[in-house]
Formats: C-alpha cells, sequence, structure tokens
C-alpha cells in the first residue's frame, strides 16, 4: 500500500491536464513507444522528492514494489534506464516543467487549496555545479580540454603527422606548488603565486598554438575527405575550434588580471557553463557565489505560485511587477497583500503594483527615510506583512536543503531553469498533497 503522502501525489497526478502540454507537443505515430508521461512524472518527482541521482532512482524503484506501485511500473517490466529518462528531461526542456507548475497552481486555485491573497516575493542564488574559479584552474580546464579533443582527433585519423604535445601534467605540478606556496603566510606568497599563474599562461598559450595547427590540418583533412567525412571528426573539429575560442579568452583575461586589472568585465569563470555569473547577495561579507539569480514567490498557503531564472544579477526593484503577473495568471486573481525585502521597495513599484490592484504593499524603502515614510512603516499591518515576509526565507531554505536548489546538477541556462522547475514542483506537490488533509 502506498503511504498518504504518496496516494494524495498520485491522486494530483492523475488529472488529464498534465498530460496534454506532452501531446500537443510530442503527438507523433513514428518510433519505438516511449516512457509514459504518467511513469516520467512520477519518477522525476521520487527523484526531487529524496534528492536521487538518476542511477539511484532507478535502482530504488527497481527494488521497491511501493515506488513501483507509485510510478505505474508493472512488476514484470523493466524501469525505464537512468539515460533514458536524462534525454527525456533534456528533450522537454524547461518551458514543459514551467508549464506543469502553472498548471499545479492552476489546479490547486480552482478546487480552493489555495487563496492567493498574500504574496511574498524574495531572490536567491542557485550556484552552477563548477569548482571555483581561479586563473590557473579555468587555464589548466582549458588545457585539459584542448589536449583531450585533439586525442580524439587523433585516433579518428585526422592530423596523425601534426606534433602535440601533452602538458596536464606540467600544469598540475604548477597548480599544486600553488597550493604550497599559500600555506606560507609571507608577504612574498602574491608575488610568487602571480609567477606561476604566469608559467601556466605561458604554457596554455603553447597548447593553444600546437591545437590551431591540429585544427588547420584537420580541416585539410576533412576537405580530402569531401562527401566521405566522418560526422564525428567534423564535430571533433568543431568542439576543438570552441576550445580554443574560450582558452584564448581566458587567457585574455588572466593577462589583465596580471598586469593589475582585477575587474574584468564578463569575465569568464567555467568552460562548461560559460552563462554562470559571479553573484553576491546580502551583505558585503556575504561570499561570492557562482551561478544564477532565482526569484521564488510564494502565497499564504507556502506554495509556490511562481519561479524565475536569470542570467546575471538583475536589480531586484525590476522584477516585482513581472512577478505580481504571473501569480495574478496562475491563481486567478491578483493579491491583497505583496510584501517584500527593501530589495524590491521603490516609489515605482509601489505605483505599479497599486494600478495593478493590489490593496497594501509592504515594500520598505532602500536607504534613509524621512518622517512620513518612517510613519507609514510603522503601522500595524506593514509591521505583520514584514514578519510573514521573513517567512519566505525559510521556504527558499527548504527548497535549497531538501530540494535540490542548494546547487544546480545540469549545465547552462536551460538546464538550471529545468532543474529549478523539478525542485518547485516537486516541492509544490508535497505542500499541496499535505493541504489537501
Amino acid at each position: 500500500m502506498l503511504n498518504d503522502e504518496l496516494t494524495r501525489v498520485d491522486s494530483i497526478l492523475d488529472d488529464d491536464r498534465f498530460t496534454l502540454p506532452f501531446i500537443k507537443k510530442f503527438n507523433t505515430s513514428t518510433g519505438r513507444p516511449t516512457t509514459p508521461v504518467e511513469t516520467y512524472l512520477r519518477l522525476m518527482y521520487l527523484k526531487f522528492r529524496y534528492q536521487l541521482g538518476y542511477e539511484t532512482l532507478v535502482q530504488e524503484v527497481s527494488d521497491s514494489i511501493k515506488w513501483r506501485k507509485f510510478c505505474h511500473i508493472p512488476l514484470d517490466k523493466k524501469v525505464p534506464h537512468s539515460t533514458t529518462l536524462i534525454k527525456l528531461t533534456k528533450l522537454y526542456g524547461a518551458e514543459m516543467v514551467e508549464e506543469l507548475n502553472n498548471l499545479l497552481i492552476q489546479k490547486a486555485a480552482e478546487e480552493k487549496i489555495i487563496r492567493g491573497r498574500n504574496l511574498r516575493v524574495d531572490t536567491t542564488v542557485v550556484p552552477a555545479d563548477i569548482h571555483y574559479p581561479t586563473d590557473p584552474s579555468l587555464l589548466s580546464d582549458g588545457i585539459r580540454v584542448i589536449t583531450r579533443t585533439v586525442k580524439q582527433i587523433k585516433e579518428s585519423g585526422a592530423a596523425v603527422r601534426t606534433e602535440f604535445h601533452n602538458r596536464q601534467r606540467t600544469v598540475k605540478k604548477k597548480i599544486l606548488s600553488i597550493t604550497k606556496i599559500l600555506k606560507r603566510r609571507t608577504g612574498e606568497a602574491y608575488n610568487e603565486v602571480k609567477q606561476v599563474t604566469e608559467q601556466v599562461m605561458k604554457t596554455a598559450q603553447n597548447v593553444v598554438g600546437n591545437a590551431s595547427r591540429i585544427l588547420k590540418n584537420t580541416g585539410h583533412y576533412l576537405w580530402r575527405q569531401g562527401q566521405n567525412a566522418s560526422a564525428e571528426t567534423k564535430r571533433l573539429a568543431k568542439k576543438l575550434e570552441d576550445a580554443i575560442t574560450i582558452t584564448e579568452k581566458v587567457i585574455e583575461q588572466t593577462t589583465q588580471v596580471q598586469s593589475g586589472n582585477p575587474h574584468v568585465k564578463n569575465r569568464v569563470v567555467s568552460l562548461f557553463d560559460r552563462k554562470a555569473r559571479p553573484i553576491r547577495k546580502g551583505k558585503l561579507s556575504a561570499p561570492t557565489e557562482f551561478g544564477r539569480k532565482v526569484l521564488i514567490q510564494d502565497s499564504e498557503e507556502h506554495v509556490v505560485t511562481g519561479y524565475r531564472v536569470y542570467e546575471g544579477n538583475p536589480s531586484d526593484d525590476s522584477l516585482l511587477t513581472d512577478a505580481v503577473d504571473l501569480h495574478t495568471r496562475n491563481v486567478g486573481r491578483v493579491p491583497v497583500n505583496v510584501a517584500t525585502d527593501r530589495g524590491f521597495g521603490t516609489k515605482k513599484n509601489e505605483q505599479d503594483l497599486t494600478a495593478q490592484g493590489v490593496k497594501r504593499c509592504s515594500l520598505p524603502r532602500k536607504g534613509k527615510i524621512g518622517p512620513e515614510r518612517k510613519r507609514y512603516q510603522s503601522q500595524p499591518w506593514f509591521k505583520r506583512l514584514q514578519r510573514w515576509r521573513a517567512g519566505g526565507e525559510a521556504i527558499i531554505s527548504l527548497l535549497k536543503r531538501k530540494y535540490g536548489l542548494n546547487r544546480c546538477r545540469s549545465r547552462q541556462t536551460d538546464g538550471t531553469e529545468t532543474w529549478v522547475g523539478y525542485g518547485v514542483l516537486a516541492y509544490n506537490l508535497k505542500r499541496i498533497a499535505t493541504l489537501m488533509v
């Protein structure tokens, strides 16, 4: 027998509205039968509800009669392979997850499970799955990717006679020496690290030069092959060209830092997730995180009525109006009260929300406020909404601790949107299942 939570979640997902988006977008009668949508959605719920990897998820569902029943997988059938689930997640994409979340909120509003009279909005950072970006480590990543790609190109039969030396071991030793240098708490450590970084940069320049010759000769090889040229070799050539370009950009920004300019605009922080940005939120002492800003909004029932993923670090006060619009579309009504922190507090936002139909806007202003504004923010309803607003940080903390938003394991912006979307979907299903009692 299923426990109470899984029974209620199963009844929620039985609604046909959750399969219609898949039917509209992927309605086809050709190809092999794929994993049923109802099974896929339940598998993804279990994955984010219990923070399981794809391989672990498949193993756990295979060994559990209860979870098999929940996912509608008979005992004599195999659980979909982990690679199948990964491919389906990429195929369905972020837009599908967002639509599922919107449909879930609309269903909850129609069935009077949530009212949505109050709305609180806050932002956080979802870190990308990358290491801390230092100049030597980024150069090392570029050398590693180029070396690996060149090896694959040579194995495919292209540019076989062009010399290319593997410098990974040399670079690894130099980077390890940096850790030893930094342990010596002397004033000379900075200059020594700078010298080692210079050496790694020169090695990267040599590797890029050799890789460029490999790329040129690979182009000649593909031209000679003509129509018989391998698609795999073409893909590897494109990959090598891309790796050379990004490594050259890392060399350029390292040169600027070495010359005394640490503030490089649009700096590359990862070769594998290139649109991840350094973001610092909160106090000046807060650590810098590398990823994307995410807006989370929830109602008085602690149900997330909407979310948004942003590249870079847009100002909070430019995001509030769209958040209220999204809440209105999903819940079907304009919130009566809106509460945010100081980052959203501007006169324009108050005017816009009032024009939208919001009755009470608890938006503390930035900086020093005058006597009139101080009296306004001292009203009991304003303080009450601010106390309630502080609970939104607990929702964000819960999403990070229990639903995977502490670190996004998918790359690029689309992957982050998908990851955050499934985390929010799992949280909302759990929360709405609880409210159904």
